[in-house]
């Protein structure tokens, strides 16, 4: 047996040995009904000897074909190719959102399946502009959706704001407690600050669940207003005063289902026009140049708390929109619907898309919410199925799926510089 072969299999042995200690109480070992009602142990090992060996045979393949990941810095070559099929892919992306609707075969579910990726490509966004752009790494970001869905509740259910006064509201809210947040944080860095922001958002669920005289605690709020199409209530009765009567259409519930994709739809591309956009303005560049070296840009003069809390204010803002859009589609909130598991969803989606790629974040968002859809067959085996799918993807792909992007400012080519230079007499 070669050094290497040895190598790999003793590579291979080490990770079957770790991934049985997790199987045997995962999987091995599971507690049961009895016909009689009474808890009984049930034993799999035949399962677990299965995974263990898929473990060994994947890992033996690692080592012995030497996969390597991408590199840490992208080629010139590659970012180029890369910004080629994004202006290609992207298109065709937004093109197959604006028609999935009128699809042939399309219906309720596959709907709303739309309306969640949208949600959490909007939710990804967001966050990209603090992790991916600004690299301050939140752990907290579910917060911000809370605020932005409770802000909407009680703003229509006290004051009988309509869904389009409250969402700019909620927005401002939800950025006004990104403010709070950046303020204590402005002097970490790293695993401090993700610590912070995680406690930061397990605070705010504490204190939806224990405020009850404001939050109806964990029993949530019900009875939220639905959206209107400028006024026209989509309601089944077909009178002139709603969408089916204005418009003269067969009432249908699908109508508020279509009506709330396109919403979705909207806001998520607003929250990508605005972060293209701000990309190109000088707190953009600061941003970069905060996630690249905080002392250098201390150096350099920029503004650091000023970085640091538009980065926050705008991050938290497009996650109270969200917020705001989740409480009108679903009628009903409530505190356990902001867990951390949330974040850590939409964190996943930022980094498993490639940090600071708009693109990127939609894929994965796409691959994450859509594919975690498509593995529902399997039930139990579902998120293991889904959780090795992701570590393969972050084993080959540690930049994410999109791991090269166009930088915001970018030198020409050198011989085009030489020769404008030559042109006006400097050369």
């Amino acid at each position: 047996m070669t050094p290497r072969l040895l190598g790999a299999v003793r590579d291979a042995a080490l990770a079957t040995l770790v991934a049985f200690g997790l199987f045997v109480v995962m999987v091995g070992l599971r507690t049961d009904v009895a016909p009689g009602g009474e808890l009984f142990l049930r034993q799999r090992w035949a399962d677990v000897a299965l995974l263990c060996a898929l473990v060994f045979a994947g890992r033996l393949v690692v080592s012995l074909w030497g996969l390597r990941p991408q590199p840490t810095v992208a080629s010139p070559g590659r970012a180029a190719l890369a910004a080629r099929l994004g202006k290609v892919f992207a298109p065709a992306l937004l093109a197959a959102a604006l028609v999935l609707p009128f699809i042939p075969g399309i219906g309720r579910y596959e709907l709303d399946l739309g309306i969640l990726v949208l949600t959490y490509v909007m939710l990804g966004w967001g966050l990209n502009i603090v992790v991916g752009l600004a690299g301050l790494l939140d752990l907290g970001y579910v917060a911000f959706y809370a605020v932005g869905a409770y802000s909407y509740a009680l703003l229509a259910e006290h004051f009988g704001f309509s869904f389009w006064l409250c969402l700019p509201l909620a927005g401002i809210l939800a950025a006004f407690w990104g403010i709070l947040l950046g303020f204590p944080v402005l002097r970490l860095r790293g695993d401090y600050l993700a610590i912070v922001t995680l406690a930061f958002g397990e605070i705010i669920r504490i204190v939806l669940l224990n405020w009850t005289e404001l939050t109806n605690g964990p029993n949530g709020m019900t009875g939220i207003p639905r959206p209107t199409f400028f006024g026209l209530p989509f309601s089944m009765s077909g009178e002139p005063d709603t969408f089916a009567g204005f418009f003269g259409l067969e009432p249908s519930p699908v109508h508020r289902v279509i009506f709330l994709y396109y919403l979705i739809l909207a806001l998520a591309l607003l929250t990508n026009w605005v972060t293209l956009r701000i990309r190109r303005q000088p707190i953009g560049r600061a941003w970069e140049a905060l996630r690249e070296d905080e002392i250098a840009c201390r150096a350099l003069g920029i503004n650091i708390t000023a970085t640091k809390l538009t980065a926050f204010a705008l991050g938290a803002m497009f996650g109270g929109f969200a917020g705001a859009f989740f409480a009108t589609r679903q009628g009903f909130i409530s505190p356990e619907s902001f867990t951390f598991i949330e974040s850590a969803i939409i964190l996943a989606i930022v980094v498993l898309g490639g940090m600071g790629s708009q693109i990127g974040v939609a894929v994965a968002a796409l691959v994450m919410i859509g594919g975690f859809e498509l593995f529902r067959d399997l039930e139990e085996w579902r998120m293991l199925v889904f959780g090795a799918a992701m570590v393969v993807i972050m084993v080959l792909r540690p930049r994410g799926l999109v791991g090269t992007r166009t930088p915001s400012i970018a030198l020409g080519d050198k011989r085009a510089i030489s020769a404008a230079h030559v042109s006006e007499g400097r050369g």
